[in-house]
């Protein structure tokens, strides 16, 4: 009796679990097809890059004459006349170096600064810190254009208007509630274990925060930072307001250069280039802490 139930048994075919039009879908989705899908439109989001660069290596006749793309056809149009011209430009270099003297401190205050809040607001008891909190977040959605006129005739009091230090500081002051709610969130998420064993240790709330939490925090500094760099760098409207012509950045010097166009074409696809790759170079180099970062900074 029991081998017929056996044989019985074995007789019945297995019944596949039928798979719902989600899965399907995402499998579909992970398939090779759409990969390659996906890869052709990368390369198409690639091409104004490629076409930037080839413009920028090509003489002023050579772009005046036809499109970029036939430098596949004439390679003999390559040139890096362009760039020598854009180096004996001043408005350009001197926009370029006025570009980093913003860039580089407003990313690193806003770092500095953000790390210290975020990890007050995270680990120390202070009287009203969750509402202080909600306050910072609520700062968030305040557009810029709020407080250009406000701002401007503050630096203009203080005589900072049109100089480095009033840009900087506009930057560093939106740069903030950003900076504080991503470091919070990620701070946050480390063991409390870890932190009351180094307080055991005799640990100082300042050494504290050096030795143990600032390096388990290398993936949300890293977004943090390409956020504000990108932001600052690529910045124009805030530039156009607080800059004068000895303190302006590369955006606001490539917007006059094309007001001039005709006289000067020969440095606005060189200096557009370079203007566009610095920020890429720093994106690719930090893109694998960038979104650990955000991830970790999202969810808490």
């Amino acid at each position: 009796m029991s081998a017929d139930a056996g044989s019985v048994t074995k007789a019945v075919p297995a019944v596949k679990a039928e798979q719902s039009l989600g899965s399907r879908l995402a499998q579909w989705v992970s398939g090779g097809a759409v990969r390659v899908f996906l890869i052709v439109v990368g390369l198409f989001w690639l091409v104004p890059t490629v076409g930037l660069l080839l413009a920028s290596l090509r003489s002023p006749e050579d772009m005046a004459a036809d499109g970029w793309w036939h430098v596949f056809t004439e390679p003999s149009q390559l040139t890096f006349g362009a760039y020598e011209t854009l180096l004996e430009n001043d408005d350009i270099t001197g926009s370029l170096l006025n570009t980093a003297y913003i860039t580089v401190p407003a990313t690193v205050l806003v770092v500095v600064i953000g790390s210290l809040a975020g990890y007050a607001f995270a680990w120390m008891e202070f009287p009203g810190r969750d509402w202080w909190f909600l306050a910072v977040v609520g700062l968030l959605v305040v557009p810029v254009q709020v407080a250009l006129i406000p701002i401007a005739e503050l630096f203009g009091a203080l005589g900072i208007f049109g100089s480095l230090t009033g840009v900087i500081l506009f930057h560093v002051g939106f740069g903030l509630p950003f900076a504080v709610f991503l470091l919070r969130n990620f701070f946050a998420e480390i063991p409390k274990e870890l932190l009351e064993a180094a307080r055991l240790d005799g640990a100082g709330e300042l050494r504290l925060f050096v030795r143990v939490v600032m390096p388990l925090a290398g993936p949300a500094i890293a977004a943090l930072g390409i956020f504000q760099f990108l932001w600052v760098w690529n910045d124009m409207l805030v530039a156009l307001i607080f800059t004068d012509s000895g303190s302006q950045p590369i955006t606001v010097a490539l917007q006059t250069q094309v007001r001039q166009f005709g006289n000067n074409i020969d440095v606005l696809a060189p200096g557009a280039f370079i203007s566009m790759v610095v920020p890429l170079v720093v994106f690719f180099a930090f893109q694998r802490q960038f979104v650990s970062g955000v991830m970790a900074g999202a969810v808490k």
